[in-house]
C-alpha cells in the first residue's frame, strides 16, 4: 500500500523569520523600558535621598541656623552700625596684640540685610546706630541697602549718629534718636597731622620719588602746597554736595534747608527733630511702637532679635 508523502507547510519561511524578529524586538524593547523605569526610580530615589540628607545635615550642622536671623520667636532683625564705618573686615587685633575698637564693615552689613530678607520669620529691620561715621562710599552703600530692602527699616540712634553714620540712618523709613544723642555732622573731612617740622628737628628728610605731580600729595611728612590744597578742597566740595543731595532726597527735606545745616556740626536729638533730621525722640520702646503700627500687630508681638 503506497505511503502518503508528508504535507508541506503552508507557512512562508520569510514570514516565520519576520514573526521571530518581531518577538525579539518586543522582548528587547520590554527590557529597555524596564531598565528606563529602574533608572528613573533610581535617579529620583538618589536625588531625594541627597535632598533629605542635605536638609538634615544643614539643620543639625547649624548651617541653616547660621543663615537665619530669627530663632523662630523674634521678628525684628537688629543690625548694629557701631564704631568706624569701613569697607571690609579687618584683623581682630593689631600688631601689639591689643583688641581694635569695634567697627562696621560694609560687606557684613549688606550680607546681614540679605539674611534678614531671606528669613521668613523676619518682618522688619532695626538699624541700631552708635557711630561717628567713616568711609563715605561704604556709608552710602549701606544706606542704599537699607533704603532698597523690601522690609520696613527703623534707625535708632543711641549716643551718636554722625557723618557717614547719619547718612546710613537716612536710608531707613524712620529715624528715632535718644534725646541725649548727637545727630548730624553733615560734612566731609580729610584733615591730618603734618610731621615735616618734627621730622626736620629729628634730622629726618623727606625724599619725594613719584611719577605724577600729585602722586605723593597728602603725605604727612611734607608740607602741603597751595596746588595740593586746592585739589583736595575740590574733591571735598564734590563729596559734600553729594552728601547734602542724598540727605535731602532720603529725608525729603528741601536742598537749601539741608545746606544750611551742613556745617559739619552735630546737634542733640531734640534739635535734630526740630530740623527734621529725625522723626522722633525716644527709646527702644518708641521703636517698638513704630514697628507695631507699621506691621499692624500688637506691640508685645514685636520681638527684637538680640
Amino acid at each position: 500500500m503506497p505511503t502518503e508523502s508528508p504535507k508541506k507547510s503552508n507557512i512562508d519561511p520569510l514570514h516565520e523569520i519576520a514573526v521571530e524578529y518581531a518577538c525579539m524586538t518586543k522582548s528587547f524593547l520590554r527590557e529597555v523600558a524596564t531598565m528606563l523605569v529602574f533608572f528613573v526610580i533610581g535617579t529620583v530615589t538618589y536625588t531625594g535621598g541627597l535632598w533629605i540628607w542635605g536638609t538634615w545635615h544643614d539643620e543639625w550642622s547649624g548651617y541653616n541656623k547660621s543663615l537665619s536671623m530669627s530663632d523662630g520667636i523674634c521678628n525684628i532683625a537688629v543690625i548694629p552700625v557701631v564704631g568706624s564705618i569701613i569697607s571690609y573686615r579687618g584683623a581682630d587685633e593689631n600688631g601689639s596684640g591689643n583688641t581694635l575698637p569695634p567697627s562696621t564693615n560694609m560687606s557684613d552689613t549688606l550680607f546681614a540685610i540679605g539674611r534678614a530678607e531671606a528669613d521668613p520669620h523676619i518682618k522688619g529691620i532695626l538699624a541700631r546706630i552708635d557711630s561717628p561715621g567713616g568711609s563715605p562710599a561704604s556709608s552710602e552703600m549701606i544706606s542704599k541697602g537699607f533704603k532698597e530692602t523690601t522690609l520696613p527699616v527703623a534707625a535708632f540712634i543711641t549716643d551718636i549718629g554722625a557723618s557717614g553714620a547719619y547718612l546710613i540712618a537716612t536710608g531707613a523709613k524712620t529715624i528715632i534718636a535718644s534725646p541725649f544723642s548727637n545727630v548730624g555732622s553733615i560734612g566731609v573731612t580729610m584733615s591730618y597731622l603734618e610731621n615735616s617740622q618734627r621730622d626736620a628737628s629729628n634730622g629726618v628728610k623727606y625724599v619725594s620719588l613719584s611719577t605724577g605731580k600729585f602722586k605723593d600729595s597728602g603725605s604727612p611728612d611734607k608740607p602741603l602746597t597751595d596746588e595740593e590744597r586746592a585739589l583736595f578742597e575740590r574733591d571735598l566740595s564734590i563729596n559734600h554736595e553729594q552728601f547734602v543731595k542724598e540727605v535731602s532726597e532720603n529725608r525729603n527735606i528741601p536742598l537749601e534747608d539741608v545746606k544750611k545745616l551742613a556745617d559739619g556740626s552735630t546737634m542733640p536729638g531734640s534739635l535734630a527733630l526740630e530740623h527734621k533730621l529725625i522723626d522722633a525722640v525716644g527709646d527702644k520702646e518708641t521703636v517698638r511702637d513704630w514697628f507695631a503700627g507699621k506691621l499692624g500687630i500688637a506691640r508685645e508681638k514685636v520681638v527684637f532679635c538680640q
